[in-house]
């Protein structure tokens, strides 16, 4: 890892010098995560958005280092400060992550924490009893099915909790947590300043997702595409994305007889991510339950982000889609474990374009609704209820029940 480390492990972004001067008198908010750009990931996109927007608070991210840290932090308006990872286990990794953040802690004085995952839930519970430090914590979902006990842990010890989802929230619930602290705010979209679709030479699919976690249902995928073909004939599915399933994956579509209609590209830029999205007529992704013990798809930021380039979309009709998806006005949700039931709802959109323009419209209307400003003062009105409570109602901008992700249609 890149920078001079302090004798705690921790290096500091350049913005942690200034940081004072711009933001004096202010609160300050202490972000703990292990999940942060410029390593990928729904979490680490989430966290970067939400804590760039917060105007009111003077924050400060403690992470983990990853490859190209110094360059994006030299880069960052946010002081960031890192905990050397590199060559450690994930446990070591999180036990040296809460001991910097009890040390960042002791120095910074926070009024405030925000607990971006659950594996720093005890760094926050030690500054709430040692410092009285109010703090806020995270769900997404599938932390909470990998660590039930100490995702209960987490919501007790918060003064206040956010679920991404209502299917989020239920899993919660199931590990036994009590969920009247729980606030329902859920991720946000970066809107595109170029929506104009592109030429496609083919019917196309899309899906973006990593290769990873077998619930995202490229199998289901894969066994539905024959049924497509039998209707749309020259139908190409994109898959964008790579990891340990790829072989598998590749494997099936040779022995389904599908080659022709897959195109495996791995992982790609922002840039050819967007411009697939600009090409594309929808995404499918049928994210199904993975089964006892294991929590799927918290909410699905790729719903959104097809979303706001005006594309319909297929997902299952289980876990966060329910909340990303309005059936029937911005996609089609059905039965994920179903390989017809997704061939049926892929090849009426390929075939029926006044549907797939309806859905894609209404679905880009909703997304504005979703962007990332907005969910960060949602956030950032829930953080500074913490510290005065009367605020509430003025600071949300709307009663509390509009902090649902159910009311943001």
């Amino acid at each position: 890892m890149h920078g001079v480390s302090a004798s705690n492990g921790e290096r500091g972004g350049r913005g942690a010098s200034s940081s004072g001067a711009r933001h004096r008198g202010q609160p300050r908010l202490l972000v703990i995560t292990p999940d942060y750009p410029p390593a990928r990931g729904g979490i680490q996109l989430l966290v970067h958005r939400v804590v760039s927007g917060l105007e009111a608070f003077d924050a400060r991210v403690l992470t983990l280092d990853c490859p190209e840290a110094e360059r994006f932090d030299a880069d960052s308006a946010l002081p960031i400060r890192r905990v050397g990872a590199a060559g450690r286990s994930s446990l070591r990794e999180n036990l040296s992550l809460n001991g910097s953040a009890l040390l960042q802690a002791a120095r910074f004085r926070p009024h405030l924490t925000l607990s971006a995952h659950i594996v720093v839930s005890p760094a926050a519970a030690a500054m709430r009893r040692l410092l009285r430090t109010r703090t806020v914590q995270y769900f997404y979902a599938k932390e909470i099915g990998a660590r039930p006990r100490l995702a209960a842990f987490a919501a007790r010890q918060a003064h206040a909790s956010i679920a991404i989802s209502s299917y989020t929230e239920d899993l919660l619930e199931g590990a036994g947590a009590a969920t009247t602290g729980v606030r329902l705010i859920p991720p946000g979209v970066d809107l595109p300043s170029d929506t104009a679709p592109l030429a496609s030479v083919r019917p196309t699919l899309l899906t973006i997702s990593r290769l990873a976690d077998p619930y995202k249902g490229h199998d289901v995928l894969i066994r539905s595409l024959a049924q497509v073909r039998s209707r749309v004939p020259d139908v190409e599915w994109i898959v964008i994305g790579d990891g340990p399933l790829r072989g598998g994956l590749e494997e099936l579509a040779r022995s389904c007889g599908l080659l022709e209609s897959v195109r495996f590209v791995g992982a790609v830029s922002d840039e050819q991510r967007d411009e697939w999205l600009r090409r594309t007529d929808l995404l499918a992704m049928p994210s199904r339950l993975p089964g006892a013990g294991r929590a799927g798809e918290g909410f699905g930021i790729v719903y959104l982000e097809a979303a706001a380039y005006g594309k319909p979309v297929v997902a299952g009709n289980v876990a966060g889609a329910v909340d990303a998806v309005v059936d029937g006005e911005t996609g089609l949700l059905v039965d994920p474990t179903d390989p017809a039931a997704v061939a049926g709802a892929i090849t009426e959109l390929l075939l029926d374009r006044e549907l797939a323009a309806r859905l894609g419209g209404a679905g880009a209307l909703r997304a504005k609704s979703f962007a990332w400003p907005l969910i960060a003062q949602r956030v950032e009105a829930l953080l500074l209820e913490q510290l005065d409570p009367s605020r509430r109602v003025d600071l949300a901008g709307a009663a509390p029940q509009a902090d649902s992700a159910r009311a943001v249609t």
